[in-house]
């Protein structure tokens, strides 16, 4: 019990980004002052001020910041093409001064929040690996996942073959950490379709708080259908595979 705690209680502790962002798109909805500020931007400077905040306390390093930074943009991209006239996957119904077509600028920072949380994680648990595909692998799948994402909508949709081809390079993948005092194990794919999970419910409440919207979403709530886990599942791989690399650079240096 000793060690779930621990293990709780600092997973919260690397969640922290996305918690404070999750409690702002929540607490917005309910109650927003009549103020000359548009919401979304205010979510916008309130997610910079997260993120200089947590370089100014030294909870994240300029180069956990720039990986974070980096997938911050690729998601960015992928959100102007997701969300526009001619794709329409989904919307966002609020204004916005700061954005990017039909993006608001605060959106890159609920993906920011997923990559803070692995490269805090890493640390906060000491996360070690056996038998970890080899790194030209795992970026392979990882970039093919990212690009998908975009070729879908105009040949064919490759999810479920990447999806196969993560499940045979990481079939022997243990991830090693440490909660307290003692190293646990678990098989890294579980932890991948638990992060999945978890970011599904968070954006089950951003989606209720009418952050952003899927079209069967337009004249009422609906809860995401579970099929959403595989996309997170995919998108993560590439902030998972980029702090990877970042830890495999920083290594020499901590010998």
């Amino acid at each position: 019990m000793t060690e779930f705690l621990h293990f709780g209680l600092k997973q919260a502790w690397a969640s922290i980004f996305g918690g404070l962002l999750l409690a702002a798109f929540v607490g917005t909805k309910f109650w927003y002052p009549d103020v000359p500020l548009a919401r979304y931007d205010f979510l916008f400077l309130y997610a910079v001020a997260i993120q200089v905040a947590l370089l100014a306390l030294r909870m994240e390093s300029l180069r956990e910041c720039g990986v974070v930074v980096l997938y911050h943009v690729l998601a960015t991209a992928m959100e102007v093409f997701k969300t526009s006239d001619a794709i329409g996957s989904w919307s966002y119904p609020g204004e916005a001064v700061f954005r990017i077509g039909n993006v608001p600028l605060f959106t890159g920072f609920m993906y920011s929040a997923v990559g803070s949380y692995i490269a805090r994680s890493w640390r906060q648990l000491d996360l070690r690996f056996e038998h970890f595909p080899h790194v030209l692998v795992a970026s392979t799948l990882a970039v093919l996942s990212y690009v998908n994402f975009f070729t879908h909508h105009y040949v064919w949709d490759l999810r479920w073959v990447l999806l196969a081809g993560i499940a045979v390079a990481y079939r022997r993948t243990t991830v090693v950490f440490r909660p307290h005092l003692v190293d646990r194990r678990m098989p890294l794919l579980l932890s991948f379709v638990l992060i999945a999970f978890f970011i599904w419910i968070a954006e089950n409440a951003s989606t209720f708080a009418r952050i952003w919207v899927y079209p069967e979403q337009e004249q009422g709530w609906t809860m995401v259908g579970l099929g959403k886990l595989t996309a997170w599942f995919l998108l993560m791989q590439l902030s998972f595979v980029l702090i990877y690399v970042l830890r495999q650079f920083e290594r020499p240096a901590v010998n």
